[in-house]
């Protein structure tokens, strides 16, 4: 069981290391082109995979030190087109608010003329 310990830590190493070269983008990587570090990992066992994570592997940078600034905001209410709507929305609701209760008064406006108009009811 031991004995096997040392090559499934080669095997693993080598598949690793293999995957992290192919994804590793190619303007980041140290050293040598990203094709030629491939050659490397496969020709060369356990000495190849362990050259590529010291000197080849692009260097991490944590997500927030972006070169660049987002391409899109990062929450709704950062994003003017978005308020705009709403505040479009808004604005279109109000009047619509507006114009429903000019309706309603003068609803009862005609009512209450069309109640002065006829004579009351006395019963008879």
């Amino acid at each position: 069981m031991l004995k096997a310990l040392p090559v499934v830590v080669a095997v693993a190493l080598f598949v690793y290391c293999l995957i992290d070269s192919i994804q590793a983008d190619e303007s980041r990587v140290r050293n040598l082109p990203r094709l030629l570090w491939m050659v490397v990992i496969v020709a060369v066992p356990v000495v190849g995979p362990v050259a590529w994570l010291v000197a080849g592997r692009p260097l991490w940078q944590p997500p927030w030190h972006a070169t660049q600034e987002p391409t899109r905001p990062l929450a709704p209410d950062d994003d003017p087109d978005f308020l705009a709507s709403i505040h479009a929305s808004d604005t279109r609701h109000e009047e619509m608010l507006a114009e429903w209760e000019a309706q309603l008064r003068e609803r009862e406006r005609r009512l209450r003329e069309h109640e002065s108009d006829d004579p009351p009811d006395l019963g008879r």
